[in-house]
C-alpha cells in the first residue's frame, strides 16, 4: 500500500511522458486532433500528479526530477516541434534571402529556451505562487492552439502566411520563457478576496473568451492571461 502511495504521483508524471511523446509522435505525421487530446491530457496529469503528491505526502527529489524531465517532452518539445512544423512551407528562405538551412530548425529555439526555463525553476525558489516567465504548459497551449486553429479554419493566418512573422513570434515567447515579467500560477495563499482578486479576473475573463471564440478562444486565453498578469504584477508579489 505504501508502494501504491508513494509513487502513484509519479505513475501520473510518467503518464504525462507518455501522453507528450504520443502527441509528438502525431504532430509529426499530421494528425492535430489526436495530438490536441494528448496535450489536454498531458496538462491534466501534470496538474494532478503535484496535487496527489502533496495530498499524499508523497513529495519526492526523484518526483521534481521526473515531473521537469516529463514536462520537457510534452511542453518542450512538443511546442518546439510545432514551430518547425509551422516554418516548412517556407524553406530555407526568409525575407527573399537563400540560407543555407532550413529555416523551421529555429522553430526548435523554443525546445530549448523551455528546457532552459524549466532548470531555473527548479532552482528558484521565489516561484512558490507566482512564476517568473511564461510557464511552458501556457506556451505550448499558445503555439499548438494557434497552429491548431489555422489548420482547422485558417484562423491567424496572418501568423502562419509570414515566415518573418513565425520566427519573429518564436524568439519573443522564447525571451518570455525566461524573462523576470511575473505571471500568475494558480495556487492559493488564502481563501481572502484580495489575495485572490487577479485569478478570479482571470479565470472569468477565460471563461467569457472560451464562450464566445469556443477553439479559437484557446491561444486567446493564454494572450489574456499574460496582459492580466503584467496589469496585476504588484499583487502578485504582496
Amino acid at each position: 500500500m505504501n508502494f501504491i502511495k508513494n509513487n502513484l504521483a509519479n505513475a501520473l508524471t510518467l503518464g504525462n511522458l507518455f501522453s507528450g511523446c504520443v502527441g509528438a509522435i502525431h504532430l509529426i505525421t499530421g494528425d492535430y486532433t489526436v495530438t490536441g487530446l494528448c496535450l489536454i491530457f498531458s496538462l491534466v496529469l501534470d496538474f494532478f500528479d503535484g496535487f496527489v503528491a502533496r495530498a499524499l505526502k508523497a513529495n519526492s527529489n526523484l518526483g521534481v526530477q521526473l515531473d521537469s524531465l516529463a514536462d520537457m517532452v510534452s511542453f518542450g518539445l512538443l511546442p518546439g516541434l510545432t514551430m518547425f512544423k509551422a516554418l516548412e512551407p517556407f524553406g530555407n528562405t526568409l525575407a527573399g534571402i537563400d540560407f543555407p538551412f532550413e529555416i523551421q530548425y529555429l522553430g526548435l529555439v523554443v525546445t530549448l529556451f523551455s528546457c532552459l526555463r524549466l532548470a531555473i525553476f527548479n532552482i528558484d525558489d521565489e516561484q512558490k505562487y507566482y512564476f517568473k516567465g511564461l510557464n511552458t504548459p501556457s506556451n505550448t497551449v499558445l503555439i499548438f492552439g494557434l497552429y491548431y486553429a489555422f489548420q482547422e479554419d485558417q484562423s491567424f493566418g496572418f501568423l502562419f502566411d509570414n515566415a518573418g512573422i513565425l520566427i519573429l513570434l518564436t524568439f519573443v515567447l522564447s525571451w518570455l520563457l525566461i524573462s523576470p515579467v511575473k505571471m500568475i500560477a494558480m495556487k492559493f495563499k488564502s481563501m481572502k478576496l484580495k489575495d485572490n482578486y487577479p485569478k478570479l479576473v482571470l479565470l472569468i475573463g477565460a471563461l467569457i473568451i472560451l464562450a464566445v471564440f469556443r477553439t479559437v478562444g484557446i491561444p486567446m486565453v493564454v494572450i489574456y492571461y499574460m496582459l492580466v498578469s503584467m496589469v496585476f504584477q504588484k499583487q502578485l508579489t504582496s
